[in-house]
């Protein structure tokens, strides 16, 4: 299974262009049903599309990924993470930490074509997708 950043989530909905390899590799996990969603992520996902049908049609598609809900262990590792990231000279937010607990606790990778998650996992237990 595979927690999917927003930032594929992004560029997948995007128009035209050329492929990434990230979203290619979504469109295999999506095919394969492997995909975890939560909250946050939708949320961003969603965020900043100025057009309503739009922001309409890609809600209607992430809809078909439910969101997998964070008990409050895993907000209580995130900010452990973010405290031994932050010790360590990184800074990240909130949402990346949370994702990344959520890739601990529920031994999924994550997939993102963020580089600061390679950076914490320098520090961090976290399995992601080589993209």
């Amino acid at each position: 299974m595979v927690l999917v950043d927003s930032d594929v989530w992004s560029e997948a909905f995007r128009k035209g262009g050329r492929k990434s390899r990230a979203v290619s590799l979504l469109e295999e996990f999506v095919e394969n049903d492997e995909v975890v969603m939560i909250g946050p992520v939708r949320q961003e996902a969603l965020s900043g599309i100025k057009e309503k049908r739009q922001f309409e049609e890609i809600r209607k598609i992430l809809r078909a990924f439910p969101s997998r809900l964070p008990e409050d262990s895993i907000f209580e590792l995130a900010a452990s993470f973010f405290n031994i990231c932050r010790s360590n000279g990184i800074q990240g937010s909130h949402t990346d930490f949370l994702l990344c607990a959520c890739c601990v606790a529920w031994e999924v990778r994550i997939l993102t074509k963020d580089k600061d998650f390679g950076r914490y996992a320098e520090y961090l237990p976290i399995d992601l997708v080589e993209v």
